[in-house]
């Protein structure tokens, strides 16, 4: 078996083979998932393409062209070209540098006229200033954690160029085994709603997927993955994948850096913004709690750095045996069903991750087209017999109806929401019918980190649904910016709210567990007239389950840290129809599409749900399906 610089030595002599000495190639490097090739001319990404092209057929890599470094203009006069190129209706909003990868990012309101017909104008760029220009769509609506990430990621640019090479190292490294021996390891969000976390081995190589905690837990040993389990070594983590930015799959991901992890981690584009939001807050609240922080800021910021981004259908080796693909999931924006190919046509696994097979105001419905599939790892959050949701248009309806009806009587009404997805999907509705006279006017103040999270969702209008990307890519409509809204910018505003007339309090958290909606709650609870409508998910030990449940009184924690009893005199409502997760018969109708697999995992779910759809599977289906418990090790292969 050759070494790593054999290896290497031959990756390098196919590509100068392949490409004329007059392209100049100076250097050659692993950089992540990717082979980058430094040139003295990047122009070469047009006049050299169908080389490049014929290189990857051959080497079967993705391959990038760069600019070598000492080629490239200074920033300020690049960014001075740059400008005197670009016509003024391209509205231009920023122009930023990315040394470590020589890409002058443009940032336009209308992107289509920076990048010219055919590419013309990206072209001239290329030549003039030797950067490689990346073009985006300014999004609608301002976000900081787009901006901090960004200034994350240039400023430590050095230490992120020492990442993409070590990462690259790894994963090109030659094989010592044979392909063999696949094995899965339950670390967590096995037969429980929470901490998913998913050891997947092969003789090669090991991926982690999902990290989350959780968060109706406040015992470590309930509430992070078991990390302890022998197979789990930190140095020996080729990669970890985040299905979704929600905490229960990502919410322990920083703890990895802090602990020595230096290996990567991979997701969507947008889940890398909604991912560090969700972490930030996680440790603002555990702050506000008191609690011990399982990591801090810095420890998020290690995560950025190492994190990969990647649009949905893009194969990616993520190790010597293994390649990865993301695929829509239709659960959140961003949120990914992962594809792990193992070998040559060795073994695949699809894990779901949270997955919706039906299509929202929001988000397309759940990708079902793969090349191969032998195992099935599936959520089963809403598996059991009477898990049947109402069609989305009769939860719509039932929504409508209860507001109508509660600010008809003069009260307001608490709706809790997870800032990242099902806040959006209230909106869009409370919106829409407002629009067409079935809902009662009446203002809409948006709390918490709603504001931030939908700013993120404008940001990358492709990942939603049809509808929505249409309305603002087409139209410059923004349905996030209604009339109808009002966003609550400082807490001394909620007194005068409490006080009002009739409105609609859309704030997080979905759970009410912190956030503004304890004090909205703690303030309405008590007046018959309000009412609380629940649109997600309630985890068993939350104070949300405890009011769904119908508690007279339930007790907080107030901000001086004492016990405060709550008597819950509002009206408690719960719409289903509007999850992000599949119900009984989405889930049966999503395995089904599937070409019959080997093997079905079921996890995700309480203890007697996932037990119950892995028996259905088996008895009605004829399929090997397991639901493993905490620690479990199951061979594939």
């Amino acid at each position: 078996m050759p070494s790593i610089s054999n290896k290497q030595a031959e990756i390098r002599r196919t590509i100068l083979e392949h490409i004329p000495k007059e392209a100049e190639i100076t250097k050659v490097e692993f950089e992540g998932p990717s082979l980058a090739i430094y040139t003295m001319k990047p122009e070469i990404r047009i006049t050299h393409n169908r080389a490049i092209t014929d290189i990857v057929s051959i080497i079967k890599k993705r391959i990038v062209i760069r600019s070598d470094p000492q080629v490239r203009l200074n920033e300020n006069e690049a960014k001075k070209i740059i400008m005197s190129l670009l016509p003024t209706e391209a509205e231009v909003t920023n122009i930023l540098f990315d040394p470590t990868l020589g890409e002058a990012i443009i940032e336009a309101k209308r992107p289509g006229l920076v990048i010219g017909k055919n590419g013309t104008t990206l072209q001239e760029i290329v030549l003039k200033t030797h950067w490689i220009p990346r073009v985006l769509r300014s999004p609608p609506m301002a976000s900081k954690i787009i901006a901090h990430i960004r200034h994350s990621i240039y400023s430590g640019s050095k230490e992120r160029e020492r990442i993409l090479r070590n990462v690259g190292e790894r994963i090109f490294r030659p094989l010592i085994y044979e392909i063999g021996d696949v094995r899965i390891t339950m670390l967590g969000g096995a037969r429980e709603v929470g901490r998913s976390a998913i050891l997947v081995e092969t003789r090669e190589s090991k991926v982690l997927l999902d990290c989350g905690i959780n968060p109706g837990s406040t015992k470590p040993f309930e509430a992070f993955p078991r990390f302890d389990a022998g197979q789990f070594d930190i140095s020996s983590l080729d990669a970890v994948v985040i299905s979704h930015a929600h905490l229960d799959h990502c919410g322990f991901l920083p703890f990895l850096y802090k602990y020595g992890y230096d290996g990567p981690t991979y997701c969507s584009v947008p889940n890398l913004s909604l991912m560090t939001l969700l972490q930030l807050d996680y440790l603002d609240v555990l702050t506000k709690q008191g609690s011990a922080l399982p990591y801090d800021q810095k420890d998020v910021r290690s995560s950025v750095l190492h994190t990969i981004p990647l649009r949905f259908g893009v194969v990616t080796d993520i190790a010597p045996d293994i390649r990865l693909t993301l695929h829509n999931a239709g659960h959140i924006l961003g949120s990914s069903i992962i594809h792990l190919h193992i070998g040559e046509g060795f073994h695949n696994i699809v894990y779901t991750g949270d997955f919706k097979y039906g299509k929202t105001m929001l988000l397309e419905s759940a990708s079902v087209n793969f090349p191969r599939v032998e195992t099935v790892i599936t959520e089963s959050t809403y598996s059991a017999p009477e898990d049947v949701m109402p069609s989305r248009m009769e939860a719509e309806k039932k929504l409508v109806s209860i507001v109508n009806e509660t600010l008809s009587r003069g009260g307001k009404v608490l709706i809790p929401v997870p800032a990242v997805g099902r806040a959006q999907e209230i909106m869009l509705i409370l919106d829409e019918y407002m629009k067409r006279g079935e809902l009662l006017e009446a203002p809409v103040f948006i709390e918490g980190m709603i504001s931030e999270a939908t700013a993120i969702h404008t940001a990358y209008p492709e990942y939603l649904s049809k509808e929505v990307r249409n309305a603002i890519l087409n139209r410059g409509i923004n349905p996030f910016e209604s009339e109808y809204f009002t966003v609550v910018e400082h807490p001394s505003a909620r007194e005068e709210i409490i006080e009002g007339p009739p409105s609609i309090i859309v704030a997080t958290s979905g759970m009410l567990e912190g956030g503004p909606i304890i004090e909205y709650f703690q303030q309405l609870a008590h007046d018959k007239r309000n009412s609380i409508i629940f649109v997600s998910y309630q985890i068993e030990g939350t104070l949300g389950r405890r009011v769904q449940k119908g508690m007279p009184e339930v007790s907080i924690i107030n901000s001086e840290g004492k016990i405060k009893v709550i008597k819950c005199s509002l009206s408690v409502h719960t719409v289903e129809g509007f999850s992000g997760h599949s119900d009984r018969r989405q889930i049966i109708s999503y395995l089904r599409r599937l070409s019959k697999p080997e093997n079905i995992i079921v996890c995700h779910g309480e203890r007697s749900k996932c037990l119950g759809l892995a028996d259905y599977l088996r008895k009605r289906h004829k399929v090997n399906a397991v639901a493993p418990d905490i620690f479990e090790t199951i061979r594939l292969r």
